[in-house]
């Protein structure tokens, strides 16, 4: 690997900041779960490649046998947060870091890279723009605006899909709110049992919390983003954890509603 760059690993995982994670108090318990999100991954191949500086530029990237997405793909390798901010863009830094998961996956002897992405930008989603600019082709869009995002390494890889759940799911409710959350993010523990709570209740909405807390739970999510979803009356709302502050949410649902 480029001295650049380290990856995290069960010696390391308690010391070492985790990029996005890197000063919010409120978050504290996020951050923990979090971490043992992550321990629990790395004992299954999962990989968290970021620079070796205090930044928020990483890669975390897992084997399609055990995939946090409800998606279909065999012998794959699935890139999950991917994150080149601040100073650090335009660096080359995405694709230096994007090249170390294809190297692990072609010596993992892997046919494929996949990822989630909005057909548009969505938040805290990668741009599919730039995915597609380095020869990622979108395999597969849903009603909702997520794509399906595939670079082959080989040419005999197997065209991965999306799973039944995310159109047919008793899982979001018809009426008021309903968020899909898991630990892949050490923010929305908080911004989802905390804030969105305290949003929908003093605007006298209904909240269903979906808290996927296992690859099986993540396999047959109703959203593609496993990290946070908000659906409004059954509608995909945003992938934005923000809209969960009273300050916020207003503005952004009248904004979002009818786009």
């Amino acid at each position: 690997m480029n001295n650049d760059f380290l990856s995290l690993t069960l010696e390391n995982i308690e010391t070492e900041h985790l990029c996005c994670a890197i000063s919010d108090k409120k978050c504290k318990e996020g951050y923990q779960n979090k971490r043992l999100w992550l321990k629990e991954r790395i004992n299954e191949g999962f990989g968290f490649t970021k620079l070796n500086e205090r930044a928020k530029v990483f890669v975390e990237y897992g084997p399609s046998e055990h995939a946090w997405f409800p998606v279909e793909a065999e012998n794959a390798m699935f890139v999950y947060c991917f994150w080149v901010s601040g100073r650090y863009k335009k660096q080359g830094y995405a694709k230096r870091l994007i090249a170390e998961v294809e190297k692990e996956a072609i010596a993992q002897g892997r046919d494929m890279l996949v990822t989630v992405a909005g057909v548009k930008k969505f938040h805290f989603m990668s741009d599919p723009k730039w995915l597609l600019l380095q020869g990622w082709r979108c395999v597969e869009e849903t009603v909702d605006g997520f794509g399906l995002f595939v670079k082959k390494i080989s040419p005999e890889a197997k065209k991965p899909k999306f799973c039944d759940s995310i159109v047919n799911s008793d899982k979001v409710s018809k009426k008021g709110l309903t968020v899909v959350y898991s630990s892949r993010c050490p923010f929305t523990n908080y911004y989802v049992e905390t804030e969105l709570r305290k949003t929908a209740d003093i605007r006298g909405l209904s909240l269903q919390i979906v808290k996927l807390q296992s690859q099986q739970d993540a396999y047959s999510s109703p959203s593609p983003n496993t990290i946070f979803t908000l659906f409004i009356d059954g509608q995909f709302i945003t992938t934005d954890v923000s809209i969960c502050l009273d300050s916020r949410f207003d503005r952004m649902v009248s904004k979002l509603v009818n786009r």
